[in-house]
């Protein structure tokens, strides 16, 4: 993607229809020009001025602000001009029209952020914040998007490629002296330096993952028998009766989703047909769909009514290193006090949906499970794109550490981290393609 220096992109950034003010960002080296003879006047560097837009003939269009930033002190780098009109759907689109006929041309979703990206004045990383931050719908989300677009994360990102180009750096000294290198291999330092760079990149990986949730929203799937209070569980969790509640077994059939929300942190809810064997095609059907679910998920509640003690049948439709805590429902048939138990096997919640007793248990550990920091600040708004590169860096690196440790190769070792190193810079953008600039800035809206 190249910038056409003779090119100004214009856009209504504020969102459609009718308000108090509407507001018209241009951005290109035709700006002044446009001013002069949009409003016959100066434009006078980051400072506002009052004045009437002015259509061909001279006529009035609106009074409003105009506000000029020229580059490469602004937004994009390039010059900007805003202007503060009245917000009217009629009236924006002929203010449009006037600086579209003066050279300008309407601006693609995002294009200003990607000139903003292309020009330095931010990273991908920063860039893919700015509309996180718009589409954040919880506090939290805002202020996680808030420390992305401030660089937090990409400050780390930079400090793991400045580690890897440092630790290259030493490898690639002692290829170039082949009588030393086997002892340059073999002092512990490589090795240490290499270890330390997988743990920050897990810890990375870690606060990433909880990002991608504050963003995304965390998937849990409601799975068990039939009966053992899936329904009544997501109509407790969202508030209201989403589903359908009766003594009939199989009364779910069908995959059934509430989006909700506790303490600021999203959640999507998905209740599932109940699991057992059954000759009925339709039911059937509808244990399929909650497998295919199942294996989506990103939390697994796993209910089971506290007297059912044949429970084997539901390993059978869990695949294996899925992150499941089992809820062991109706406790208060048993006249049993709410408790949560880490075993082994995972984490146990004694608990009631009928009476309520035991849901703050359960509460607390969907907020622990994903590291719930109610003051966000060590959190940072992560993509999945972002947690697929730190993926494969650390995988990169772990490769390293295994060459070193086993074959002592340092063309291989330097290889792996030259890889690492290419992953971690897609996160910021130093390496990336193309194709995947124009679907980053293609999801934004227009004017931004």
């Amino acid at each position: 993607m190249n910038i056409d220096d003779n090119d100004t992109i214009a856009a209504i950034a504020t969102p459609p229809g009718n308000g108090g003010v509407g507001i018209i960002r241009i951005s290109g080296d035709l700006v002044t020009r446009i001013a002069e003879q949009l409003f016959k006047k100066q434009v006078i560097p980051r400072s506002a001025i009052f004045t009437s837009f002015l259509a061909e003939d001279n006529s009035v269009i609106d009074s409003g602000i105009a506000l000029y930033f020229p580059a490469p002190a602004s937004y994009t780098g390039d010059d900007v001009l805003e202007l503060q009109a009245h917000g009217g759907a009629v009236v924006m689109n002929m203010l449009l029209k006037r600086v579209l006929s003066l050279g300008a041309r309407l601006a693609r979703p995002g294009e200003f952020t990607e000139r903003a990206f292309l020009n330095n004045k931010l990273d991908l990383a920063q860039a893919e914040a700015i509309a996180d931050l718009i589409e954040s719908s919880t506090e939290q989300s805002v202020r996680s998007a808030q420390r992305s677009m401030q660089g937090v994360f990409s400050e780390q990102i930079n400090f793991l490629i400045t580690e890897l180009t440092e630790l290259r750096i030493y490898i690639e000294a002692a290829i170039d002296f082949v009588d030393e290198e086997i002892e340059f291999l073999t002092d512990g330092i490589v090795e240490n330096r290499l270890i330390k760079l997988l743990q920050r990149l897990e810890e990375i990986q870690r606060t990433a993952h909880q990002g991608r949730l504050l963003r995304d929203g965390m998937t849990i799937v409601l799975a068990g028998k039939p009966n053992a209070g899936k329904s009544s569980l997501l109509n407790a969790l969202a508030g209201h009766e989403a589903a359908i509640v009766t003594d009939i077994a199989g009364t779910t059939r069908d995959v059934l989703k509430e989006r909700i929300q506790i303490d600021g942190m999203p959640l999507h809810i998905i209740d599932t047909a109940g699991l057992r064997e059954s000759a009925n095609r339709v039911e059937q059907e509808g244990i399929r769909r909650a497998q295919e679910e199942i294996r989506k998920a990103d939390k697994v509640l796993l209910l089971i009514d506290i007297r059912d003690s044949d429970t084997q049948l539901l390993d059978s439709y869990i695949p294996e290193g899925m992150d499941i805590t089992t809820i062991k429902n109706k406790i208060d048939l048993l006249n049993k006090e709410p408790e949560i138990k880490n075993t082994e096997s995972g984490t146990q919640i004694y608990l009631s949906v009928k009476t309520g007793a035991g849901m703050n248990l359960l509460i607390q550990h969907l907020k622990e499970s994903v590291g719930y920091n109610n003051t966000g600040e060590n959190i940072f708004i992560a993509r999945t794109r972002h947690l697929e590169a730190l993926k494969k860096g650390h995988e990169f690196v772990q490769n390293a550490l295994i060459q070193l440790q086993t074959n002592l190769a340092s063309e291989l070792v330097a290889e792996e981290l030259r890889l690492a190193q290419q992953a971690l810079a897609e996160i910021t953008g130093e390496f990336t393609s193309d194709d995947l600039l124009g679907k980053i800035f293609s999801s934004f809206c227009i004017g931004k």
